[in-house]
């Protein structure tokens, strides 16, 4: 039996965090429709990493732009949907970060903020934010699993910044319900408990998910 009500479902967590892995099983499990991030047929992601100076603005407004598209589309649907990565952390994460540490340049940061505040005007919080806490060992040795070459370049030291924006993101995010979920110690893709005690938490904090076993 589906819940009568419509939910929007955000699941945040910085690179190798499992955040398409959690989506799809909680999709799945709650009869969710998932959305994913934009990464295999990502047109600057490789060239990024290559090149972090030339391609971080083209990166940022190229996810902005398709994060926006699928927020509105998800705002606008009449079935509930869980969301891979939030267009919140385009703009509080990776943008400011690039911009902190010199790879991109004060013209094209302030222009990419004020779109990114302009969206925002237009859009509806998630019901529920999901974010995946992980350690910058986790984060390293899941990425270094997955195997994606773009990735492997990637520096403990880029991980630790990106993480320390996700711990004042989220220290000091109030625009609706969040969820925070330690998964060092957790293998949710392997280990059934592990899923399990996820979603008992998820139908917690969403009333109309008991009518789900």
């Amino acid at each position: 039996m589906e819940p009568s009500n419509k939910y929007f479902i955000a699941v945040a967590g910085n690179i190798g965090a499992g955040k398409s892995s959690l989506t799809k099983m909680l999709g799945e499990r709650f009869k969710w429709k998932p959305y994913y991030e934009s990464v295999d047929d990502n047109p600057y992601l490789a060239d990024f990493y290559g090149d972090m100076n030339r391609w971080s603005f083209h990166l940022q407004i190229y996810f902005l732009s398709n994060r926006f598209k699928s927020h509105k589309e998800i705002v606008e649907s009449h079935k509930s949907v869980i969301q891979d990565r939030s267009i919140y952390e385009d703009a509080e994460i990776f943008a400011r970060n690039l911009y902190e540490i010199g790879k991109m340049d004060s013209r094209d940061y302030e222009n990419y903020v004020s779109l990114f505040h302009v969206m925002m005007e237009y859009l509806k919080p998630p019901d529920l934010l999901i974010y995946l806490k992980s350690s910058v060992d986790t984060l390293l040795e899941q990425i270094k699993r997955r195997g994606r070459d773009y990735e492997q370049t990637i520096a403990r030291s880029y991980l630790e910044q990106l993480n320390r924006h996700y711990e004042q993101w989220i220290n000091n995010y109030s625009i609706g319900p969040l969820l925070i979920i330690e998964s060092d110690a957790l293998d949710f893709v392997h280990r059934p408990d592990d899923f399990e005690f996820i979603a008992a938490q998820v139908k917690e904090r969403l009333p109309q998910l008991q009518l789900f076993d």
